[in-house]
């Protein structure tokens, strides 16, 4: 009765990343999940980190099919699941996972995340989505994000909250049995720091490097930097609607000074 069960329960995933079709990250997430519902993964063909919701709209895209089933796409993780999404599935994903990201997506990350963005796209094209990092770049425990996200999965069905939210999953990059559970947070923020590396290249010209994230600022209780820290899984529920209704009263009066 419980395989049965099982079997009524399973949905189309279309997967996607920001670090690449062959990363590792990726290739646990579709592992696990593939043993529990019908995957697609269709994922840039090189890192695309920091790229954000960039659609690629100057040149045309080319696409491989990988040894292994996986799509190659030389696009953005937006690129990815708008494409894959009409293009490579038989019918409509269900659901869209991006991951498992290398490093921690907390805070203002999400501004710039490739990751995030590919599940903003899913959530934009309709499509339930999930982010999912695990917070370290040393990465030695993706199936620790795996079995979180297969968990998450299987609970899903009992969230009645509002349809247009996208859920930013960090998992701590630990083994599964010492995490201490999953807590409900909100984006902590990071220091507003100088992160630019100046540089020449070998002409004698100046370049620039972006650096790595500065150091979290805001960490207090109830963010994701907390959870996370304390051995937490941070699950942050995110709007893509950027309208600050709070604003709305008391920019009425300024707005109707401007005129025509």
């Amino acid at each position: 009765m419980q395989q049965k069960n099982n079997a009524q329960q399973k949905i189309n995933i279309l997967i996607s990343n920001d670090d690449g079709a062959d990363a590792p990250g990726i290739n646990t997430l579709a592992d696990f999940v593939s043993n529990e519902h019908n995957v697609t993964v269709v994922a840039p063909d090189k890192n695309r980190s920091g790229s954000s919701s960039a659609l690629t709209l100057d040149r045309p895209l080319r696409c491989r099919q990988l040894d292994n089933g996986y799509y190659a796409l030389s696009g953005t993780p937006c690129d990815c699941v708008h494409i894959g999404s009409y293009r490579f599935m038989d019918t409509p994903p269900d659901m869209v996972l991006s991951g498992i990201n290398r490093g921690a997506n907390m805070g203002d990350d999400v501004l710039y995340s490739g990751t995030v963005a590919a599940a903003m796209e899913g959530r934009h094209l309709g499509i339930p989505a999930v982010a999912v990092s695990l917070a370290s770049y040393e990465c030695n425990h993706y199936e620790t994000a795996a079995q979180v996200i297969l968990k998450i999965l299987f609970h899903l069905r009992d969230l009645s909250s509002a349809s247009n939210i996208i859920l930013n999953v960090n998992v701590p990059d630990l083994p599964l049995d010492e995490i201490k559970g999953y807590r409900l947070t909100r984006l902590g923020s990071r220091h507003r720091a100088d992160n630019i590396l100046p540089d020449t290249d070998p002409r004698g010209n100046d370049i620039f490097w972006i650096g790595p994230p500065s150091a979290p600022q805001d960490v207090g209780e109830g963010t994701d930097f907390d959870a996370v820290k304390q051995g937490f899984v941070s699950i942050t529920p995110l709007v893509v609607d950027f309208t600050a209704y709070e604003s709305f009263q008391n920019m009425g009066d300024w707005v109707n000074k401007l005129g025509l």
